[in-house]
């Protein structure tokens, strides 16, 4: 198992430390000696040059504009469909997720703003979208990366502790951490993990969990202050810190299961069990359906929010809760022009905060569009039900696709109006809001539209969310999984990309698994056969 310094990142010291870039590249430069693409390795290119072309690179971290080209080529999937500003908005993406990337004497970090701002700690991180990072960035190629942001996080504090500010935010780390080791594959370095992440959950308790229980929270430590139901100083119960919990609980007692901890495994399975259903308890309103934040004097928040989406994202909810999805399709709802909005439109506070001090009474946020994007797509592949279709998915997706634009340049910031796409940040703070990281894209086409459902074991699932009727056509291709580059390719009619129609997975090259339709298909995934395919 890898150990590394939280202080000082030593074992990258040294030859690995001079030639960070070089040695980021290594995997997929090994790769690229047995070439097996569907789409070129320099697919992204012609996009990169007009997203260089656009920018004054007014801050430069480890990676600049000039070999961004080579970065993306050698370390993001690729994606192709027919929809050119959906492709545009996927490598956009990954060139303002390298943005952030940033060199440390503590290892590589992940930045949220791109200039440096007052509320964020050592090296101007931050830990709001801490889950967001690690869920977009599990797909690169090269996970050295993760392994130093998350050491950062979690040891590089005082004596070789977390850092003093990861709880300036609630957080779904453990939980984010499992899931990226279902992409990897790497157990190993997850469960050494496990200690740091278990001192976590308990500090989590001893600050904001109440005599019942449930966990409290100011909307500005969920980052998302000037809430309808929220306060910077009210201690609510809200459905965002107490679904993460449930998460992380669950995925420490995941992690326990695989070190041979059981009695460890047992406890928090059990916390976790009477939290989900002190949450649903407490949480779901019947009369509204829809999970809302249980106010501090006692009773429910008046407003239905897009935080109330967030139990889906960790398996919180059942059937019978499913029609609090009819509020995404309803115009008073959160359904809106240009996307989905944080609290419902009918709402008399609706959009009521004035604008430019970080609203969520209603403006979109990126950051939460990633989340009710991510929880519709489990409510889709959990039991049946008639609320919310593939359709649905694909329309919410491709309006927030369609976003990324300011000016006729592609563009993402903090948050958006819901009628006419305008950005709200403007005037001198609108250059720290540009580039914002605080959200995920890429891993919403992985996993949502083409389907890769990671989970434990070499058994894989695609379960593709792309209606059957809308595009012809998509191809993913060079995505790392487990430790095999998988393409996965939909041609209707089988003259794109020359398999026979419908759906194809591919591991390393070789056929795996077909179907005609944009249905469900499983696989077992090949042993890793190459020397360096472990993690």
């Amino acid at each position: 198992m890898k150990t590394y310094s939280g202080r000082a990142s030593n074992v990258f010291d040294g030859l690995l430390r001079c030639s960070t870039i070089a040695m980021c590249w290594l995997v997929s430069l090994y790769a690229a000696a047995d070439d097996t693409s569907i789409l070129p390795r320099d697919h992204s290119r012609r996009f990169v040059e007009r997203f260089n072309a656009a920018d004054d690179e007014y801050v430069v971290n480890l990676i600049p504009n000039s070999q961004a080209a080579d970065w993306i080529a050698e370390q993001a999937p690729r994606f192709d469909c027919p929809s050119s500003r959906f492709v545009e908005t996927f490598y956009f993406r990954w060139w303002t997720l390298r943005k952030h990337i940033k060199d440390t004497p503590q290892g590589r970090v992940l930045t949220e703003f791109i200039t440096p701002v007052s509320h964020a700690g050592a090296y101007n991180t931050i830990s709001c979208a801490l889950g967001h990072h690690l869920a977009e960035a599990r797909w690169l190629q090269d996970q050295t990366l993760l392994d130093e942001y998350i050491h950062f996080w979690l040891r590089g504090g005082p004596g070789d502790g977390p850092q003093l500010h990861l709880h300036k935010f609630s957080s779904w780390l453990a939980a984010a951490i499992n899931q990226r080791r279902q992409v990897t594959g790497d157990d190993t370095f997850a469960v050494g993990l496990l200690d740091d992440l278990i001192a976590d959950y308990e500090q989590w308790e001893a600050e904001r969990q109440l005599p019942n229980g449930l966990f409290w929270q100011h909307d500005v430590k969920d980052g998302m202050e000037e809430s309808i139901s929220g306060g910077r100083r009210v201690k609510n119960v809200r459905p965002t810190i107490n679904s993460y919990m449930v998460g992380n609980a669950e995925a420490i007692a995941d992690l326990a299961e695989l070190a041979g901890r059981d009695d460890l495994a047992d406890t928090y399975q059990h916390k976790a069990a009477q939290l989900r259903a002190k949450s649903i308890e407490a949480m779901w309103d019947p009369q509204a359906e829809f999970f809302k934040v249980r106010l501090e004097r006692g009773e429910f928040s008046s407003a239905r929010e897009a935080i109330g989406y967030i139990p889906w994202l960790f398996g919180l909810p059942s059937e019978q809760h499913a029609a609090a999805w009819l509020q995404t399709q309803d115009r008073g709802g959160f359904w809106a022009p240009r996307g989905l909005t944080t609290a419902e439109r009918r709402h008399p506070e609706f959009r009521s905060h004035g604008v430019g001090t970080c609203e969520w009474d209603g403006a979109v946020w990126p950051f939460a569009t990633s989340q009710t994007l991510g929880a519709m797509a489990n409510l889709l592949r959990g039991p049946k039900q008639s609320y919310i279709t593939r359709r649905d998915y694909f329309e919410h997706l491709l309006r927030y696709a369609n976003a990324h634009q300011k000016d006729g340049a592609a563009y993402i910031g903090e948050y958006y109006d819901e009628v006419t796409g305008d950005w709200l940040i403007t005037g001198p703070k609108e250059r720290r809001s540009r580039y914002y990281n605080h959200s995920t894209f890429c891993d919403l086409v992985i996993t949502g539209l083409v389907g890769i459902v990671p989970s434990d074991g070499d058994r894989i699932q695609v379960s593709p969310l792309l209606p059957e009727d809308s595009w012809d056509w998509f191809c993913l291709d060079g995505l790392r999984y487990r430790g095999r580059n998988l393409t996965i390719v939909w041609d209707r009619s089988g003259t794109m990309y020359g398999f026979k129609p419908g759906l194809t997975l591919l591991c390393d090259g070789k056929l795996l698994a077909h179907a005609e339709g944009l249905t469900t298909i499983e696989a077992q995934l090949p042993p890793r056969t190459r020397q360096g395919d472990n993690p």
